[in-house]
């Protein structure tokens, strides 16, 4: 099974400069907890993502105006994606790996196309290999940010 298979295709995006509002309302409008971060919204070019944990822990905890703070500010740069051509295993071993919960998908010329997540694992691959994703991720000592 190849990640084409399980990803939710065209996934929220929005640009370094858009504010937290925009971000917690792309969030709602598209019932997910992570926003893809790209260059413009024509070419799609990854450069980080923004999570709801993100935005408490990197904004409002830290007394961060909300309404100022771009997503920019908070976002994570470092960001472990897949090639649409990956088999689900890879997929599943790199959010292992770096114990994240949701993984974008790059197409071949290095664009968003899509993001795995892990109830999109839970929905469409076994049992056995959605829990151990859960479980390896979900390891003590991960920050989570």
């Amino acid at each position: 099974m190849r990640v084409t298979d399980i990803m939710t295709p065209d996934p929220a995006c929005c640009t370094p400069d858009a504010t937290l509002p925009e971000v917690a309302r792309l969030m709602v409008e598209n019932d997910c907890g992570e926003i893809l971060i790209v260059n413009d919204l024509e070419s799609r070019k990854l450069v980080g993502v923004i999570t709801d944990r993100d935005i408490v822990c990197r904004a409002i905890a830290q007394d961060k105006n909300p309404v100022r703070t771009k997503a920019s500010d908070i976002m994570s740069d470092s960001v472990v994606t897949v090639s649409e051509d990956a088999d689900v295993q890879e997929c599943c071993e790199k959010m292992e790996e770096h114990q994240v919960r949701r993984i974008p998908v790059l197409d071949a010329r290095s664009r968003v196309c899509g993001i795995v997540a892990q109830a999109d694992i839970a929905r469409k691959v076994g049992i056995r290999e959605t829990a151990e994703v859960v479980k390896d991720v979900s390891k003590p000592g991960h920050a989570g940010i």
